[in-house]
């Protein structure tokens, strides 16, 4: 052997996937590096250590060398025999399904994801470079998910349909049409060994036999609890609830994600919130081996965690990221869902989320949520399911406070009929829909039919609900925003109790209706002119918002601009224009700059400098 030829280096490769192919393999390296005949017979016959053997020749190997020690996935049979070391003469990798750092003391993991999209591309021209362009590899590419077993299979299969070959857009459709995971299970044929490492249906299965061996069969239900949800992060907190019981008992649940994290099944991140992460082509290849008989316990129960996660009754508060990421696994589980009765309750969780997240002021993730669920139910359970109206009617309100007024007028406008034809005049339903779409008529300027369906909201409710009653009182409230000047000044000065304390007296001080009727009060005495009697009660009510949802929700915001209009009103120019210019800042960030609600009040500010400087002029 040349000088030259000695010092490349070589590459070994080992399966330890058990004792008896480890220990072939292993003396095969050794024989490979210079073990005679009589050393390997005495190691196989256990007159020598085998890896005693093995190690003396690779320590003295001339060539440097990489031992790849593949399908690791149990490593007590590495520590058993004393098989894994160190060597001056090389590096050891090991591949292993069993990521738990316990097992590995001393060594460097390296944790083996997804392809980078440019790189998964390349996989899939790379194996079947004829069958389609780069934008078509990298969109299949991502809707395997970039796992590389998913695209060695996907590009085996295009590459060896001989008799009618296939394109990249006949595959990415197919995967539309039919089970995916048994159209990717078909490229196993072209691989040299078919087995279950082979085999996207099967390759999961070999680490959850493994646990099961280690006692924890309950990992196998944890995840197939885990593939009713989405591939997006999934809180943690979600999995804290007795309801998982009917699944697999809760003081269980910590020791089979254990489980599930050490083999790699799912990931532990952290994004603001405590998440797993589970990926996608995982997650389909486990819902498509869920047995048939399961399948309604496990959907039962993700609801039902659902359900305990989400607010009973929304409230309003500052945004909350754990609810956000909520929503993609809502609109998973309904995709999954089956059974009518199931489906309605998982639409009912859906809606309510949107409300939650509508009244946090996340009102893009509330649209899209509702808009989303609206569409994917309306098929199963019909267009005039109340839930799938509902769903529509969330979407109309979310729609409304993202200045989107035509578009929510005209969805409004269609529940509202439908809810009227379908469920009556005073159902409570049909009012909800008097009063969303009184406030979008107001705002595009008819007034006239705006106000009707405002007071029929508040007739209805006072007969089906009582007058005392939160919804009653917070569409009184409405009045003072809305009605003509010419009419506000009677509902003032008329009523026997001022509405704020009436809510008071109803509701307690510190109730969110109370509070929003006070601010609502302060309005209508502002658009009377009356700036005394409004503007400490308007101080009061901006800083109670700050101090309840934080200074950046919706109803902070318009607080605190109503309060600076007052300023500006009475002469305090210095503080209007500093809290005004908060507002747009505010609203720029939060709504952007095109939203009409920034757009007023950029006029509001100018307006108030331009008061300001006529002011120091005279």
């Amino acid at each position: 052997m040349s000088p030259d030829r000695a010092a490349d280096p070589i590459a070994l490769w080992v399966n330890a996937a058990n004792r008896t192919t480890l220990r072939s393999g292993m003396l095969a390296v050794a024989a490979d590096r210079g073990a005679v005949e009589g050393q390997l017979l005495a190691a196989r016959n256990g007159l020598r250590a085998p890896a005693d053997l093995v190690w003396e020749r690779l320590d003295q190997s001339e060539q440097p060398w990489l031992l790849v020690l593949d399908n690791a996935d149990d490593p007590a049979i590495l520590q058993d025999g004393g098989w894994l070391r160190t060597s001056p003469r090389g590096t050891v990798l090991v591949t292993t399904r069993q990521s738990a750092a316990r097992w590995w003391p001393a060594v460097e993991l390296h944790h083996v994801g997804v392809l980078p999209r440019e790189a998964a591309a390349q996989v899939l021209q790379d194996l079947a470079p004829e069958t389609g362009t780069v934008e078509e590899a990298a969109e299949i590419a991502d809707r395997l998910g970039r796992l590389p077993l998913a695209l060695t299979l996907a590009g085996g299969f295009l590459a060896n349909q001989l008799i009618d070959p296939w394109t990249m857009a006949k595959y990415s459709l197919q995967l539309d049409g039919r089970n995916g995971v048994d159209l990717i299970d078909q490229g196993a044929i072209a691989l040299p060994r078919e087995d279950s490492r082979h085999l996207l249906s099967r390759t999961w299965q070999l680490s959850l036999d493994t646990l099961a061996t280690q006692g924890l069969p309950e990992s196998t239900d944890l995840l197939r609890l885990l593939a009713c949800y989405g591939a997006d992060p999934l809180p943690l907190a979600l999995l804290n609830n007795t309801e998982i019981n009917s699944v697999l008992s809760r003081p269980r649940a910590d020791a089979a994600l254990r489980g599930l994290l050490d083999q790699s099944l799912t990931a532990a991140i952290d994004v603001g919130v405590r998440c797993i992460q589970t990926h996608g082509v995982l997650l389909a290849s486990v819902a498509a081996g869920t047995p048939r008989e399961q399948v309604t316990t496990l959907t039962n129960t993700a609801t039902r965690l659902l359900d305990a996660a989400v607010p009973a009754v929304p409230e309003r508060g500052p945004q909350d990221l754990q609810l956000r990421l909520l929503a993609p696994h809502v609109l998973a589980l309904l995709m999954q869902a089956t059974g009518g009765p199931v489906l309605a309750e998982a639409l009912d969780v859906a809606v309510r989320l949107a409300i939650a997240l509508h009244r946090t002021s996340d009102y893009l993730s509330a649209c899209e949520l509702a808009t989303a669920v609206a569409g994917m139910t309306s098929p199963r359970l019909g267009p005039e399911h109340r839930l799938v109206l509902s769903a529509h009617a969330r979407a109309a309100r979310a729609l409304f406070r993202l200045g989107r007024f035509e578009e929510s007028e005209a969805l409004h406008r269609r529940v509202f009929m439908e809810r009227e034809r379908l469920f009556g005049a005073d159902d409570l339903d049909t009012l909800e829909s008097c009063f969303g779409m009184s406030q979008v008529l107001n705002l595009l300027g008819h007034q006239s039919e705006g106000n009707a369906l405002l007071r029929r909201a508040i007739a209805g409710r006072q007969r089906g609900l009582g007058a005392g009653h939160p919804l009653t009182l917070r569409a009184r409230a409405h009045l003072f925003e809305f009605l003509p000047v010419s009419d506000l000044a009677s509902e003032f000065d008329n009523a026997a109790l001022p509405l704020p304390q009436d809510c008071a007296e109803q509701l307690g001080p510190d109730h969110a209706v109370t509070l929003g009727a006070r601010l609502n009060y302060a309005a209508g005495l502002f658009r009377l002119g009356r700036f005394e009697a409004a503007v400490d009660d308007s101080r009061l009510v901006a800083g109670e918002y700050l101090r309840r949802h934080g200074g950046n929700h919706a109803i902070s915001i318009s607080a605190q601009m109503l309060y600076a209009q007052l300023q500006g009103e009475l002469g305090e120019f210095d503080l209007a224009i500093e809290l005004m210019t908060d507002v747009v800042n505010k609203r720029e960030s939060s709504l952007g700059v095109e939203h009409p609600y920034t757009s007023m009040s950029y006029e509001l500010l100018e307006d108030l400098r331009a008061k300001d400087a006529q002011q120091a002029a005279d």
